[in-house]
């Protein structure tokens, strides 16, 4: 067929092409069952309807997806909502509508500070023959944790914090001997800690330098009060307060000034902490300690050692690159999947062969779509891809994802389990947004962000729904309702026909206002629909944000695989005649195929296109070729 360009899924112009040259190929595999990956029922609880594709064009699959389907390689499925036993909603959000919540602004700058090498938790740098085994090989141990002191490191900044730590033990026996604490209590030993980069504006202000801490201040208040209690039975307000960390820290810095002298460190007290800071004003990084206790650069430091050390700390800094690449196989990638799969999802080693890689991850039906220049076409193409996270050049992430005519849809994310710590399936879905976004000017039609499924009674799926303002597909009507107008009817019941609640709602705006006197009650109908109700909480966010493979082996049943129910009145009519069929290399109507097929053929048959018609509809029905092998 001719080439034609890429309009909307609705334009009639794109039907069979999609822009891409080709037409949709399918193949039935009818009503399939199989075990439950949500709720884990032993029963063959879960209910869907199969299609496999040769082939797909990107608008026939955007318009596939907007009717509930989903793609796992080239098998198509399909729930039947009110029979499955977790019913799995389609959820979408509209990238420019977009606004991040506070977690996932953390989750950005969490990134930024790790790239910037401020983030105290990082990945371990390791490779698999450093990896302890189950021979009990143990890590190497000359290799060292990203961003962390290695143990000679450590072992520079440590005769530091012990002599800190022994003045503040001095200091505490000057005050008990001074009777400032109870000359019998328990002495807790003081501990002074070394402050990172991220935490120092949290812990102190001022021009200063924080260096060390130390918390030694609220040990000491709980062991007087234990003391003081078991002494009195009670503590009086008054003595209670004289004894608070603030009090205690007060004391403590009074008498530190008097044991010795702290090097270039000053000394204050901050709600409770004694502080060390440097003398100097200027500011340095984390490895400018030295392991005789000298601050590095002081105030007599040289303008060429700050230039060096600045230098040094712009070559500490990570760089993350980010490359959409057209889908196809990747060993790097494949080795990573495996152990993202093998570490995270505990999956057995004969599950995450390349096979089973290529037929879920790899192989797409998708025709892809070339860009043409005009503005209805990214600059990428249309079609099935993998975006790659590298920081330094390492493969830390893999985003599969299908770019159609309205949406970019998130297939599957995998990521190395070193950098868990990142929350990579956060920050890879703000990625995907934003790239909407930015192509929209190349592509007005691509608006949306389609995050897979979403099963409202499964903790793991919460996650999607925290991305505002998000729309769930009705299963009957294939109208988009707002999450917050859904979320209280799913509270209650797994199977909801969510466009009968908004348009229940829109009625209920047309009502007189609550002050006005309504000459009938609300229905008890209305009341059940919650009228009016949101859900504002969402559950914790988790990053196992992927859609259960589907099993393509599983048996069927037969005797249902195509069984037709009496159609919902609202359905469209079940007409077949014009559904597109494929056999031996030719296409026909069924109309006039049926004129060639005797009773027997004819009887097996119309059941299964009267199904297939019913869950892909009629204008799709009628484009894709059905085919008879």
């Amino acid at each position: 067929m001719s080439s034609k360009k890429v309009k909307t899924t609705n334009d009639a112009s794109s039907s069979h092409g999609g822009g891409s040259g080709g037409e949709s190929v399918i193949a039935d595999h009818g009503r399939r069952r199989s075990t439950c990956g949500y709720c884990k029922s032993s029963a063959r609880s879960s209910i869907s309807h199969g299609l496999s594709a040769e082939t797909l064009t990107v608008s026939d699959y955007q318009a596939l997806i907007d009717r509930g389907w989903r793609r796992s390689g080239c098998y198509l499925y399909k729930h039947e909502m009110d029979k499955t036993c977790c019913p799995p909603y389609t959820i979408r959000l509209k990238a420019s509508d977009f606004v991040p919540s506070k977690e996932q602004q953390r989750v950005s700058r969490r990134l930024e500070r790790f790239l910037d090498g401020k983030l105290d938790v990082q990945p371990r740098e390791q490779t698999e023959h450093t990896r302890a085994s189950s021979s009990g090989e143990v890590l190497d141990s000359g290799r060292k944790t990203l961003g962390t002191a290695t143990s000679e490191e450590k072992n520079k900044v440590e005769p530091i914090m012990d002599d800190l730590s022994k003045k503040i033990d001095q200091a505490v026996q000057r005050c008990m001997q001074s009777g400032g604490f109870p000359s019998n209590m328990q002495i807790p030993k003081a501990a002074v800690k070394k402050v990172f980069c991220a935490k120092r504006k949290k812990l102190a202000e001022g021009p200063e330098q924080l260096l060390y801490t130390s918390n030694i201040a609220f040990p000491i208040a709980a062991a007087i009060k234990r003391t003081q209690t078991s002494e009195k039975g009670e503590i009086n307000n008054a003595e209670n307060n004289r004894l608070s960390p603030e009090t205690i820290s007060e004391m403590l810095l009074s008498e530190l000034s008097k044991v010795g002298e702290t090097l270039d460190l000053s000394i204050k007290v901050c709600k409770g902490h004694i502080n060390f800071r440097s003398a100097s004003k200027d500011s340095f990084s984390d490895t400018d300690v030295v392991p005789n206790g000298n601050i590095s650069r002081g105030a007599n430091s040289t303008g060429e050692a700050a230039k060096k050390d600045s230098e040094n700390h712009k070559a500490r800094k990570l760089k993350l690159e980010m490359n959409l690449k057209r889908s196809s196989f990747d060993p790097e990638e494949h080795a990573l999947y495996k152990r993202y799969q093998l570490r995270v999802h505990n999956d057995k080693p004969g599950h995450v062969v390349e096979s089973s890689y290529r037929r879920f991850l790899v192989d797409s039906p998708l025709i892809y779509v070339q860009p043409s220049g005009d503005e209805n076409v990214p600059p990428c193409g249309f079609g099935s891809f993998h975006q790659q996270y590298r920081v330094d050049g390492r493969l830390i992430a893999v985003g599969v994802v299908d770019i159609l005519p309205k949406c970019l849809s998130s297939v599957y994310l995998f990521w190395d389990p070193d950098y868990a710590f990142l929350s990579l399936g956060k920050y890879s879905a703000m990625q995907e947004i934003n790239w909407v976004r930015e192509n929209q000017a190349h592509c007005p039609s691509l608006q949306y962000y389609y995050l897979g499924y979403y099963i409202h009674s499964c903790s793991k799926m919460r996650y999607k729904a925290a991305y505002r303002p998000s729309e769930l597909l009705c299963p009957l009507r294939f109208q988009w309702v707002p999450f917050e107008v859904a979320s209280p009817r799913l509270d209650k019941k797994s199977y909801v026909i969510l466009s009968e609640i908004a348009n229940s709602q829109n009625q209920c705006s047309l009502l007189p206002h609550a002050s006005e006197t309504l000459a009938e009650p609300i229905t008890s109908e209305h009341e059940d629909m919650e009228l009016g109700e949101t859900n504002d909480h969402y559950m914790g966010s988790s990053d196992d944000d992927d859609d259960e493979e589907v099993d393509e082996d599983e048996d069927d049943d037969d005797d249902e695989m195509y069984e037709v129910e009496s159609e919902d009145p609202e359905s469209e009519d079940n007409d077949i005649n014009n559904i597109l069929i494929g056999l031996y290399g030719s296409q026909y109507r069924y109309k006039d195929l049926r004129k060639m097929m005797n009773p027997v053929g004819r009887k097996q048959l119309e059941p299964m296109l009267k199904s297939y018609r019913k869950v892909v509809g009629e204008e799709l029905s009628e484009r894709m070729v059905y085919e008879i092998r």
